[in-house]
């Protein structure tokens, strides 16, 4: 089957969506210029939100420093926690009535059932999915195997909750990709069922974004393509609902010498370190460009100056890479 994508005849609307699990860090801060720079580059609206679902790991000052990271960067929104807009409240955890509603839907159409197979299946559903993270297929054990999500508790000790699982649909999901082309996957064969949310009344990530994204409207999501999985689990969503999907872009990461994802052994990354450090935005943001193929090494720029070189099919196809030469002028 293949998903359309929406073709908006109006400006586009892009969204930030930071979580205040950590601090934002190189890797971030380039999928959030990109984000920026495709609608800013079209006269579009650019939404924030506060993506603050993923409670154990949530961290209060988290969630300020973001936003001022982002500003001191040079990025900004035209809504958001901090300036509301016409969609508010802009954070997930003031939106919870929102998405007990999207999963009163699908439970009332029999599209999800009660789990209560493992812990690590429901918590990796309940933050945006990375590498590593997906594991293997779920073999749809608890599909149809209790009555109701009262049962399904019933035979969980006591603190633990039964999972909500999205009953897939069997069959080939295709769809074109803004960076990277024709994608395809079969949820149902590589995935299994998979897991919306572990709360009752269904806060968990993968539900929330959908209902956000369509709730305020966005029709471009621009992100890393370690959440490229994601996106085919998100489309059987939208088209369960029978709602218009954005656009989805998928660029490379920002990765470590060893290919692996930014931590903390390879040497601070943070943009609050490298502000301490003395740092200008304009060096960062160099850094960034110069990674994406669109400044000379060394220069100093602002995100505004970038804009009309914003072309994604100019964009460097392959992962940023933090090698010797970026960790000795960054000092890491």
């Amino acid at each position: 089957m293949t998903t359309p994508l929406s073709i908006p005849a109006r400006p586009p609307r892009g969204r930030l969506a930071p979580s205040p699990t950590g601090a934002l860090h190189l890797g971030n801060a380039r999928s959030f210029l990109l984000a920026w720079l495709s609608i800013r580059s079209r006269n579009g609206t650019l939404l924030l939100r506060m993506e603050d679902l993923d409670h154990p790991k949530v961290k209060p000052v988290a969630a300020r420093q973001a936003l001022d990271d982002l500003r001191w960067l040079g990025l900004d929104w035209d809504e958001g926690p901090d300036i509301g807009g016409p969609h508010a409240p802009y954070t997930q955890t003031e939106r919870v009535e929102l998405y007990r509603e999207t999963l009163e839907r699908l439970r009332s159409e029999g599209r999800v059932y009660p789990c209560v197979c493992s812990r690590r299946d429901v918590e990796n559903a309940q933050s945006a999915p990375q590498n590593g993270e997906d594991g293997q297929r779920y073999g749809n054990a608890c599909r149809d195997r209790f009555p109701n999500y009262e049962t399904a508790a019933a035979a969980l000790p006591p603190g633990r909750l039964p999972a909500w699982r999205f009953r897939v649909e069997p069959g080939v999901r295709v769809f074109r990709d803004g960076f990277r082309g024709v994608q395809t996957r079969d949820v149902a064969a590589e995935d299994g069922d998979f897991t919306l949310a572990r709360h009752p009344d269904g806060a968990g990530y993968m539900l929330a974004v959908v209902t956000d994204d369509h709730a305020m409207g966005v029709t471009e999501v621009l992100r890393g393509d370690d959440l490229l999985p994601a996106t085919h689990r998100q489309l059987a969503l939208y088209e369960t609902l029978g709602w218009t999907p954005p656009e989805f872009i998928h660029v490379p990461l920002a990765v470590a010498e060893d290919g692996r994802r930014l931590a903390k052994r390879h040497g601070d990354t943070r943009i609050s370190a490298l502000r301490e450090k003395g740092m200008a935005p304009e060096d960062v943001i160099g850094l960034l460009a110069w990674w994406c193929g669109w400044a000379d090494w060394g220069k100093s720029i602002a995100p505004v100056e970038l804009l009309s070189r914003f072309d994604l099919l100019s964009l460097e196809p392959r992962p940023a890479v933090i090698d010797r030469r970026v960790r000795e002028w960054l000092a890491l």
